[in-house]
């Protein structure tokens, strides 16, 4: 059974580079599933960075903006692997996108619904952990627009739904990891 490791904080928190520096940590074949879209040339420089220094520490990268799920649900990952998911924020982001081109709505219930099935499909997958990256929206203030409300909420259903199922949950405060859940407390809460 994967376990599920948790990250969250603000932005530019330091939640990516403890991500990786938790996978580098453990045993196996690491992973990284990119969930950010291209949507710009700043965009497309700041990822191929990214790749290039994964690269160089010999990790594999699968990008995946919308159907998480599936990359689990698959024999697309070695049993055994470190999966670093960066990040869930940008996930929700692209599923919101994608309902609303298809002029649906996107709501916290299927949040929700896709969040358990993830959590669920990689409990019964072969891999030693996954590790998600996401974003905490919702401690500053209200969004003045509907849409970046909407967001807010879809990302806490999210978040929420993530951090029930993880084994492990950190809050980043100025890269500093502070332990909000770890294996051995896991009962109390």
């Amino acid at each position: 059974m994967a376990g599920i490791t948790l990250i969250t904080g603000g932005c530019r928190s330091g939640k990516s580079g403890f991500a990786l520096r938790l996978a580098e940590e453990s045993q196996g074949e690491k992973v990284f599933v990119a969930t950010c879209p291209i949507l710009d040339e700043e965009m497309h420089q700041r990822i191929h960075k990214h790749k290039q220094e994964r690269e160089n520490a010999r990790w594999i990268t699968v990008e995946e903006e919308t159907n998480l799920a599936s990359r689990f649900d698959s024999d697309r990952i070695r049993p055994g692997s470190i999966v670093v998911v960066d990040c869930l924020s940008l996930w929700i982001n692209n599923l919101l996108y994608q309902a609303e081109r298809s002029d649906r709505l996107l709501n916290e219930e299927e949040v929700r619904i896709l969040c358990k099935e993830l959590t669920h499909t990689i409990s019964r997958s072969p891999i030693e952990r996954v590790i998600f990256v996401s974003s905490e929206v919702g401690l500053g203030i209200v969004p003045p627009t509907k849409s970046g409300r909407i967001y807010r909420d879809l990302l806490g259903t999210c978040n929420q739904t993530v951090a029930q199922s993880a084994d492990s949950v950190y809050f980043m405060v100025s890269g500093i990891p502070l332990s909000v859940r770890n294996p051995k407390r896991r009962q109390l809460g």
